[in-house]
């Protein structure tokens, strides 16, 4: 049986930008379009020629793509001025896209109200825009911007936009859930609606997920009749962000109801990169990964469940409903006082370390976990500190150095312009195994940790090659209640995430001490030991 084809197209380069705290340079916007390319998309929007210096410097020049069709987004000619004297849409038309997207108001009540117009008026500015595209040899297609709000206010004036877009030769006609508020089971009646007017092959869908429906409602409107669809990767996007290519692309691949009928250009090699590119976007934005998202998540295949752990060991497909390596995750059981012995065991296993399940140093380990988790420690977010841990009981960890005493000063004084500071001063001195002569290293920072985190890496001695790439890049802190401490005196647990610059990994590691200080220290000891352990560091 033939499958109809499905077209991805990515806004992460527009839409993604658009998201709070994000701002793309035009290193950051090249790296996303190769990593994009390679996943597979068949078009990818580089942003608004014109718009801003980044956008129009990144379409001065074709990028070399693979496969993908580099595409331009701009809007439809201003009512009352001809194609050539319209500045913004000759910035499009004379980028170097191979395919531009306008976007047109659908809502009868923007018309007017926004535009000012007429609703012939508008359609007009519709019908010239794509002429305009067409006559350059270019794939044309129209964002049918606020579609579903358009067509609840105004049917048939809603539907002459989408018609009107395609009979002025549109290859795409994209249908906009622009203030994400429409619900999945209003697109896929919609859409079906549209689907007699404008042929399902020339549709596209757009949504956002202002009701954490954007998936579902790509969905649907797939279900429907659409044949294109937009989003972004990771979801990003203005408010709550754009339908989710993380989700939809494997969903469509590996879903026997999409999969069955339809097909894209991604193949199931290429999908194995997709948590790869999901992580590569964080790193470009800075953000740290979602541990919790769906197929691309650190948990997406995580369980710290006992009697689950065992379960999955022994059965995964009756746990995971995808194979975790199909999008280049994995399969993590967590160690947990919650978990056992099969928990234990599999996570050993994952670290190489060899141990049969009767050997008394397992349930010595086990013990040891439920006793230190009893006291507020969290492994199952700190696997960096637990390999420490199962290391040290089970087989062996280096003595890299050892730190005979820190001190942390915070001051709070007038600095020489008379400005009101807060100053803070960390004092470490260090043993290195084999050198008789400790080291003394001072660091400033902003608070207390961040400047012991800078003493503490400012000179290990011949471990500082190791650790030169690492940096602090999230610090998490807990208050725990335990009986009879309160406040101030409860017991408190701080989570710290490293970071290696030059390789992109990341870890974590736990501290707990009723003073926040000790509980940083202790999580930034285990960072650097474990930075050390990795990387096969020389102890003398």
């Amino acid at each position: 049986m033939s499958k109809d084809r499905l077209y991805l197209y990515d806004t992460t380069l527009r839409d993604g930008a658009q998201t709070t705290g994000i701002d793309f340079s035009i290193a950051d916007k090249r790296r996303i379009l190769a990593v994009l390319d390679d996943l597979g998309l068949d078009y990818i929007e580089g942003g608004y020629p014109g718009s801003n210096p980044t956008d129009t410097e990144l379409f001065a020049q074709a990028p070399k793509l693979k496969s993908a069709r580099f595409t331009a987004f701009g809007m439809t000619k201003r009512a009352g001025r001809s194609v050539s004297n319209d500045p913004g849409l000759q910035a499009t038309l004379q980028s170097a896209a191979e395919c531009i997207c306008l976007v047109a108001k659908s809502w009868d009540y923007h018309v007017r109200v926004a535009l000012g117009i007429s609703n012939e008026e508008n359609l007009e500015s519709i019908v010239q825009s794509v002429n305009a595209i067409r006559e350059t040899q270019r794939e044309a297609m129209i964002d049918c911007e606020h579609f579903f709000d358009g067509y609840k206010g105004n049917r048939a004036y809603a539907l002459a936009v989408a018609k009107t877009a395609f009979d002025a030769g549109a290859r795409w006609v994209v249908l906009c859930d622009t203030n994400g508020g429409t619900l999945p089971h209003e697109v896929e009646r919609i859409v079906a609606d549209v689907a007699k007017h404008v042929p399902g092959s020339n549709l596209g869908i757009h949504t956002h997920n202002d009701t954490e429906n954007a998936v579902a409602n790509t969905l649907m409107a797939v279900r429907a009749g659409c044949r294109q669809i937009q989003g972004t990767l990771n979801g990003l996007g203005e408010r709550c962000g754009n339908a989710n290519m993380t989700s939809i692309i494997p969903t469509l691949l590996l879903k026997s109801e999409f999969a069955d009928a339809f097909e894209t250009r991604i193949t199931p090699e290429r999908l194995r990169t997709l948590t790869h590119a999901s992580r590569v976007l964080d790193e470009i934005v800075n953000a740290a990964p979602n541990r919790h998202a769906p197929y691309v998540g650190e948990s997406a295949f995580a369980t710290k469940a006992g009697i689950h752990a065992s379960a999955l060991l022994k059965d995964p497909q009756t746990y995971e409903h995808v194979p975790p390596e199909s999008v280049g995750n994995e399969r993590r059981i967590l160690v947990s006082k919650q978990g056992g012995r099969s928990s234990i065991l599999s996570s050993l296993e994952k670290l190489g370390l060899a141990a049969d399940k009767d050997d008394p140093k397992i349930a010595t380990l086990l013990d040891e976990v439920r006793l230190r988790e009893d006291q507020g420690y969290a492994y199952e977010a700190a696997e960096a500190s637990f390999e420490l841990l199962a290391r040290r009981m089970l087989d062996t960890v280096p003595r890299y150095f050892s730190v005979e005493n820190f001190r942390v000063m915070v001051e709070r004084r007038h600095n020489a312009v008379g400005k009101l500071v807060t100053v803070s001063e960390a004092t470490v001195k260090v043993s290195i195994a084999g050198e008789t002569q400790p080291l003394w290293s001072v660091g400033e920072g902003n608070g207390p940790v961040n400047a012991l985190d800078m003493a503490l890496r400012r000179d290990l001695g011949r471990y500082q090659k190791h650790i030169e790439n690492v940096e602090l890049v999230d610090y998490k802190v807990r208050i725990l209640t335990q009986t009879g401490a309160h406040g101030t005196q409860a017991v408190t647990r701080v989570l710290v995430e490293s970071l290696d610059t030059e390789t992109g990994e990341r870890w974590t590691t736990v501290g707990v001490s009723p003073n926040i200080i000790d509980a940083s220290f202790e999580a930034l000891l285990d960072a650097i030991n474990y930075k050390l352990l990795k990387d096969n560091a020389r102890a003398d």
